[in-house]
């Protein structure tokens, strides 16, 4: 890319509580990569799973954010203010969408009987129609066959990555069976009326990149760059997580500055491969920026 040609990247965590190590890690690749690029960074709340989001959980992120430094461009956007823009996408995508009726344990008894390897693959048992006596529960999107559903790109920081949706995903739920839309569609959607260029996350997203691409090819939506960087893990090598035992690390807003650099900035920047030394968070973000712009160019991923 130019490095004047016009940037947009983006952080977009789900409000299911504070931030930790793990997600300031993603939000501090992310807000470096657009700074260096001279771009704008756009901050999206991913708020459509109502029962895994914490009240109030939205406004602590983006208020430690703003507390390490991390400043975003234009407003917020919530994805629970845009289901209507999640419709229209699902109605483009109509020829392309079948009902399925299966559970997640039906789905993963029948890969066993069928003595597959996998149980992440969809069988296909819903593709050419309901089994008599069942009911829908959740919209698919049909995958092509074959080398026509082979997914390929560059990523920034992990190299070639391909997948052949056939056989490595199967058809994937773009409407869950609670009528939450999926992740992948969503963020397909929102990626493109925000008019990203350059989404940098974890690595843990790497293996929904493809089925990402294939939305955006559906639905005329140009294909950003990647970047994937690798995901902070705990003591038993499991990513680091609210799941997982993560503490936050701004202790509810009260964290000094010297706090937020030690226990936060300063761990999150040597994970990234940074070696920074900084007495006050503005002398961080000045020191961050061209050590960023540096080990791109050694990694080749300027």
């Amino acid at each position: 890319m130019n490095r004047h040609s016009p940037y947009i990247g983006r952080f977009a965590p789900s409000p299911t509580g504070p931030l930790h190590l793990g997600s300031l890690v993603a939000a501090m690749a992310s807000y470096l990569d657009a700074k260096t690029h001279f771009g704008r960074w756009l901050v999206r709340i991913e708020d459509l799973d109502r029962e895994r989001n914490v009240e109030g959980a939205d406004r602590a992120l983006l208020a430690a954010l703003q507390r390490c430094g991390m400043h975003w461009d234009g407003e917020v956007l919530w994805q629970s203010a845009r289901l209507a823009h999640y419709e229209t996408a699902l109605h483009k995508l109509q020829a392309h969408i079948y009902p399925c009726a299966c559970s997640r344990k039906e789905i993963a008894d029948s890969r066993l009987k069928a003595h597959a390897a996998s149980t992440a693959v969809y069988p296909g048992t819903c593709r050419h129609g309901l089994p008599e006596g069942k009911t829908a529960r959740a919209l698919r999107l049909r995958v092509p066959d074959g080398s026509d559903g082979l997914i390929q790109f560059e990523d920034r920081w992990q190299g070639l990555f391909r997948q052949e949706l056939g056989t490595q995903v199967g058809d994937f739920v773009i409407r869950r069976a609670d009528g939450v839309i999926a992740y992948q569609l969503a963020v397909v959607v929102d990626d493109g009326a925000q008019g990203v260029t350059d989404i940098v996350r974890g690595a843990d997203l790497l293996d929904s990149t493809a089925r990402q691409i294939h939305l955006q090819a559906l639905l005329n939506l140009p294909q950003p760059r990647y970047l994937h960087v690798p995901v902070v893990t705990n003591a038993a090598g499991e990513k680091l997580s609210k799941q997982t035992g993560a503490l936050p690390f701004d202790a509810g807003g009260s964290a000094s500055e010297q706090a937020l650099l030690q226990t936060a900035l300063l761990p999150a920047a040597r994970f990234l491969g940074l070696d920074l030394d900084a007495g006050q968070i503005p002398q961080f973000w000045q020191r961050a920026l061209p050590a960023w712009d540096a080990l791109l160019r050694r990694r080749g991923a300027a």
